[in-house]
Formats: structure tokens, sequence, C-alpha cells
């Protein structure tokens, strides 16, 4: 009885059913890629009247926050079609052309690269640990 509670809870949360499936971030960074089309998709269809400056503010604010500071185990494609889906969420809301060249883009819109995106967040997961009080997270960083 407790033992099927236990399964039908691993299979709602998905951080535990790869540690249990597989041990691979890839269905993570899938659902994080479906997640951000979803919240831009979502701003398109709300703001797409408003300026630019308000749209730099909702796509940092829905866009950045991104749940990457766990992955270690993924595949490079993976993280291949993650990048490029930050890239068309940027030109898609925006409104750039397919061909705008992304860098300028984003020098233009001052935001950062996914690149950038990814080393902040994980910096940041980092930092959180190292000043944590709880012991148990000390002794899985040593």
């Amino acid at each position: 009885m407790k033992l099927d509670c236990i399964t039908k809870n691993i299979k709602r949360n998905p951080f535990l059913q790869n540690l249990m499936n597989n041990m691979s971030d890839s269905a993570d960074i899938v659902r994080e890629m479906r997640n951000m089309f979803t919240r831009c998709n979502m701003l398109i269809s709300r703001f797409k009247y408003c300026s630019l400056l308000v749209k730099c503010v909702l796509f940092r604010t829905y866009c950045l926050c991104l749940y990457i500071s766990l992955w270690k185990n993924f595949t490079v494609t993976c993280l291949n079609r993650m990048k490029s889906c930050y890239h068309k969420c940027i030109k898609i809301f925006f409104g750039f052309a397919r061909m705008d060249s992304m860098s300028q883009i984003l020098i233009m819109l001052r935001l950062p690269s996914f690149d950038t995106v990814l080393h902040n967040a994980k910096s940041s997961f980092h930092k959180q640990c190292h000043n944590t009080s709880i012991c148990l997270i000390h002794y899985l960083l040593l």
C-alpha cells in the first residue's frame, strides 16, 4: 500500500521520475523548452502591442527564469535545442526576422546570451548551496 503511494508521487514529480528511470536530464530540458515556448506564446498574445522596453522587462521576468541549475547528465543535442528555443523565442517575441543576427539582437535588446543565462543560473545555485546553513547540503557538496 505505501509503496504504491510512493510510486504515484514519483510519477507526478518529473525530477524524481528522471532519477528513478535513467538519471538523464534530457527530459527536463525538453519540458523546460515546452514551458519557454508556452510562456513566450502567452506573452505574444497579451503584450504584442507594448513598447520594446516593456517587452524586454516581460521577457526577462518570464523567460529567463529557467530551472537549469541541476542539469548534469544530458546530451549536447538536447542543450543545443534549448539554446535554439531561447533564440527562437527572442526573435518571435520581439518581431525579428528569422535570418537576423542573434548577436546583434542580443546587444540591441541588452539581453544575455543563452550561455550566460546557463552560467549565471549554475553559479547562483552553487552560491546559494554554499551559503546555506543546512548541514545535509554541505555534506552532499563535499
